[in-house]
């Protein structure tokens, strides 16, 4: 068997062959951090573990790299909202970023890179795109590049050239659009008062960046010219990723990266995430309301990636309940068994057709109920099928406690101290209510997670 990956460029299965049999390159698109991500952001990330833990598990040395995009219009309209510098806006959500792809048992990435910290190296790309005509300065100081001269320009979305030629008799200088805006798309963007205090001082002149060629730059600095895989969720396709590969390739003559993949959306009660629909969440609001961040990732897994998945908070439930079953027979197996080669195989040939999680997860509970195979045999096979998972089954008693859940157990020991015994019980009840229980030792407070909310 061969590892086969689902190519957005060609839209076809292909069998992956990295550049380089020592270090296979990846890319994934991080968040932009002037808020909190959104429980659909976090399927581009737990995504994009699962690509690196199945690349990992089949014996392919990666090399992943994943941005913070801490400058862009949203993070300048929040910046002049606030009053805050840009670290100060920015440093507190990474460091929640940080927190909670730890709950989601998510390997860190073994580089994250911020766009501010490369600033250079992007100038040096829309250098090149200028002297060599992709690229062209306005009378403002603000850099486009001309999409009239990429022949290529649309292959990652098939956009039809003639209509662009009809359409596209403007700039754009949002850095996100639709393709019913296609025009020539900012690469510098020259300082007005808007950007306040947010500004480079270039060789292109006082400005800042465009959003998309920060991932140029990011991804070529750290990795080269040509990387082997590039993830995003779908709405990243475009402009962003277009946008990515001409402004690359232009500048390089090289193919930008050799397969793209894009997992589609998650949609809450059948909708896309909107907070005019009032149904926007964070991983903390779930957490926050006692459910386990690792049930969520369990939902995620068990649809495949490139299908739209619906969120609501009965599915999660559902989920949690499967989960902690799932922990509990685990952890009542006997250890010291051996990984069964039957399934071992299997669970193979599942995971390289494309990241398969869906029928992974299918094929343990198969197992479960398989008795030729030995109990301490299922055990040891299970927790080889977790190296990809990343359910975290070795290690059922082992949580991380959502920040309002600890905030309530401070308020608590504070009405212990204080002997305020009515208020103590009323945020043990509450705690409870949650998810969580909790029992005082000698040694501080015991936190014990319950499957799910209690009524």
């Amino acid at each position: 068997m061969a590892l086969k990956i689902h190519n957005s460029l060609s839209q076809e299965l292909e069998v992956f062959t990295p550049i380089n049999a020592h270090r296979t390159t990846f890319y994934s698109c991080g968040p932009t951090v002037y808020n909190f991500a959104h429980i659909g952001n976090f399927r581009a990330f737990i995504f994009a573990d699962t690509v690196k833990r199945v690349l990992t598990y089949l014996g392919y040395p990666v090399f992943h790299v994943m941005n913070f995009t801490d400058v862009e219009d949203k993070i300048i309209r929040a910046h002049q909202e606030s009053g805050q510098s840009l670290r100060e806006l920015t440093d507190p959500y990474i460091q929640a970023f940080v927190e909670d792809i730890g709950s989601l048992n998510i390997i860190p990435a073994d580089k994250y890179t911020k766009a501010t910290d490369y600033i250079e190296e992007m100038v040096v790309i829309i250098e090149r795109l200028l002297n060599q005509g992709y690229a062209y300065k306005t009378a403002d100081g603000s850099v486009y590049f001309d999409l009239s001269k990429d022949e290529n320009y649309g292959k990652l979305v098939r956009i039809d050239h003639d209509a662009m030629k009809e359409n596209a008799k403007g700039r754009m200088k949002n850095d996100e659009y639709d393709k019913d805006n296609v025009q020539d798309f900012s690469l510098w963007k020259a300082w007005d008062e808007a950007d306040g205090s947010i500004f480079w001082e270039t060789r292109l002149g006082k400005g800042r960046p465009g959003w998309h060629i920060e991932c140029s730059a990011m991804a070529m600095k750290t990795l080269g010219e040509t990387i082997d895989i590039h993830t995003g969720g779908v709405d990243n396709k475009f402009p962003h990723h277009e946008n990515e590969i001409a402004q690359s390739e232009c500048a390089t003559g090289k193919e930008y990266a050799r397969y793209f993949m894009h997992n589609e959306w998650v949609l809450v009660e059948g909708k896309k995430m909107s907070k005019s629909f009032n149904n926007f969440y964070t991983l903390r609001d779930i957490a926050i309301m006692g459910h386990n961040p690792i049930a969520f990732r369990y939902l995620l897994l068990t649809a495949h990636y490139r299908t739209s998945i619906n969120f609501s908070f009965d599915a999660l439930t559902a989920s949690s309940t499967a989960l902690e079953k799932l922990l509990d027979i685990v952890e009542g197996l006997p250890n010291d068994g051996i990984v069964d080669q039957g399934y071992e195989k299997k669970f193979a040939a599942i995971i390289e057709n494309d990241f398969d999680t869906a029928g992974a997860i299918a094929l343990i509970w198969i197992l479960l109920k398989d008795d030729s195979v030995g109990d301490a045999d299922k055990k040891a096979t299970i927790l080889d099928c977790d190296r990809v998972l990343g359910l975290g089954l070795e290690k059922k008693d082992e949580f991380v406690v959502p920040l309002g859940i600890q905030n309530l157990i401070k308020e608590r020991d504070t009405a212990r101290k204080n002997e305020d015994w009515t208020t103590s019980d009323a945020l043990r009840n509450e705690i409870k209510k949650l998810g969580y229980k909790i029992k005082d030792t000698e040694g501080g407070v015991h936190i014990k997670r319950i499957t799910k909310p209690q009524s």
